[in-house]
């Protein structure tokens, strides 16, 4: 005798017996169903439908997966950042909550709209997260943005078209990938590597990009690099404001005050742990 199809409640109390939590149980099955990740009440009013044999078979394969530690943005293909909604893929980091600080920071510090038009430089754009939300706020912003990996380019290219947000990009390593005589920027973010070569950490981010994360004995090898060569790409008073591990902090505001930065000061992510540092160029 054939079982009877599960209903979309079993569906999600066997998705937690297994050891999903709640949440990732619920965005699972929302996108077997090809339905929005905004639409969890759905699943409350629709709790006694029933899986077709074939989303069954998907769901238990999906949850496997998450089982085994996979980040649930690569599992669907999207993650949301600043209110937008971004295809992703193995080949970009998985945008955190905690860069929305960065994004925040930035957006408080740029000039108003004006003629010239402010513009901001992203580097290591991954897909395109933060660049793509500077835009979306800032529609008057001039945003440019880099990247090493080509594919990660054509990831954050691809949501770009897809959200009607332009945004100028450009392939190479860091402010290099600039092409030569372009103008100064009145801001440069980035959320470079940081985590060192041999951090136990990375033991948790197997599933991500190994390029995109480590970045030295110290973790700080990109961050010299970026500091060091952004004073000659940022108009006077331009900001440099960067994403940095956990305990890079007080080395990163060194290194801005060494290179000329002014009103160097740490930003807190959502655990009150200092995760980004700037400085403003000085005038």
């Amino acid at each position: 005798m054939t079982p009877s199809p599960a209903t979309l409640a079993q569906a999600l109390a066997d998705l937690q017996q297994r050891g999903l939590d709640r949440l990732d149980a619920q965005l699972l099955l929302l996108h077997v169903l090809g339905q929005p990740v905004t639409q969890r009440g759905w699943l409350l009013a629709h709790d006694t439908d029933a899986l077709q044999p074939t989303q069954q078979a998907e769901l238990q394969a999906l949850a496997q997966r998450r089982l085994a530690g996979e980040p649930l943005a690569y599992i669907t293909g999207s993650k949301a950042f600043y209110g937008l909604a971004l295809q992703v893929s193995p080949d970009v980091l998985v945008p955190r909550p905690d860069t929305e600080t960065l994004v925040d920071w930035a957006l408080a510090v740029l000039p108003a709209p004006s003629n010239p038009t402010p513009r901001m430089l992203d580097l290591g754009t991954g897909s395109g997260a933060i660049a793509l939300a500077l835009k979306a706020t800032r529609p008057a912003l001039d945003v440019w943005a880099t990247d090493m990996s080509p594919a990660a380019l054509a990831m954050a290219q691809a949501n770009a078209q897809r959200l009607q947000l332009a945004v100028t990009f450009n392939q190479g390593p860091w402010l290099a990938a600039l092409p030569a005589g372009t103008p100064p920027f009145d801001g440069i973010v980035s959320n470079p590597p940081y985590i060192a070569d041999q951090d136990p950490h990375l033991a948790a981010l197997g599933f991500e990009p190994i390029e995109a994360l480590t970045s030295g004995t110290d973790g700080l090898d990109d961050l010299r690099q970026i500091i060091s060569a952004a004073p000659a790409h940022l108009n006077p008073g331009g900001w440099l404001l960067l994403e940095h591990g956990y305990d890079q902090a007080a080395a990163v505001r060194q290194l801005l005050t060494q290179s000329g930065f002014d009103h160097v000061q740490s930003r807190c992510d959502l655990a009150g742990i200092e995760r980004c540092s700037g400085g403003r160029l000085s005038i």
